[in-house]
């Protein structure tokens, strides 16, 4: 089975698509996705599906959704075993694995075999993993590179096409927080680099959508004032002030305030190494600051 859920949903069983197209039972699937090769609490799947007023006869539909995915996933069994066959007319009776064996019933709840298949999770994790593994050791062109393979698994918000309730919002916000922590990193091993000019766009936009992520905008500030910009990086600062104080009333942090006296007092732009201004400095306990803009 293969699993995507870094954009749009999908789920492929021996390369066919396991895609309802109901939104219930969309989300019954995405949720599954979530937590393959782990049991899914019936509670929690009804709590997806209609929150805190469930009807009665909720258990009972769960059920009819599950049957219908089993349907979905059957199906692609058999389109796979065709296929299979026809490559391999000697091997057809090696496929004996039926719809239950892979949306399985356990005790209090369902769970989806994975069966060795491939996730875009697991694999980003995996790649941003060994990516804040290659900075710490300073080795900023490896991080570089690994952070930038494991972005390029999103293809869009996580679970883009599925309309989520509270327990899916809660693992799309988990996983959007991931994204943008390897963003940030990896953002940071190029300006170790001194890429600083080529970040520039990209920044504009960055701050632009997280108006009060003070570690972003550091980055932005940082950026700027290497490329020779140092009036624009300290109107970054200013926006960014107003823009804490008015949403979260709250004043920049003490790292992101230093960051701004350290380029009110140098003429020259300091050099990517400098320590004093590195931006995972900047945002100490105020790092969770965020606002994100559509």
């Amino acid at each position: 089975m293969d699993i995507d859920v870094l954009g749009p949903l999908g789920v492929r069983v021996n390369g066919v698509a396991v895609m309802p197209t109901a939104p219930k039972p969309r989300k019954v699937l995405a949720l599954l996705a979530l937590h393959v090769d782990r049991v899914l609490p019936v509670d929690l799947l009804i709590e997806e599906l209609w929150g805190q007023r469930p009807p009665r006869s909720a258990r009972t539909t769960l059920q009819t959704y599950i049957l219908q995915l089993r349907e979905l996933i059957g199906a692609a069994l058999q389109a796979g075993a065709a296929r299979s066959a026809e490559l391999e007319p000697a091997s057809q009776d090696m496929v004996s694995v039926s719809a239950k064996d892979v949306l399985v019933t356990a005790p209090g709840g369902y769970l989806l075999r994975g069966g060795g298949g491939s996730s875009d999770v697991q694999k980003f994790e995996r790649l941003a993993g060994m990516g804040y593994r290659a900075m710490d050791a300073e080795d900023f062109a490896g991080a570089a590179r690994l952070l930038r393979e494991a972005l390029s698994l999103w293809s869009g918000s996580a679970l883009a096409d599925v309309q989520t309730g509270a327990q899916l919002e809660m693992e799309v916000r988990r996983l959007e927080e991931t994204r943008l922590c390897a963003l940030y990193q990896r953002i940071e091993a190029d300006l170790r680099l001194g890429r600083h000019r080529e970040l520039l766009g990209e920044l504009t936009v960055l701050v632009s959508r997280y108006r009060t992520h003070e570690n972003l905008h550091g980055q932005f500030m940082l950026a700027l004032h290497r490329s020779g910009r140092r009036g624009e990086a300290l109107s970054v600062y200013q926006r960014l002030r107003q823009a804490l104080v008015r949403d979260l009333g709250l004043e920049p942090s003490a790292g992101l305030r230093r960051l701004q006296r350290a380029i009110l007092e140098t003429s020259e732009a300091p050099a990517p190494a400098a320590r004093v201004l590195r931006p995972e400095a900047l945002a100490g306990a105020s790092r969770d600051r965020l606002v994100h803009v559509d």
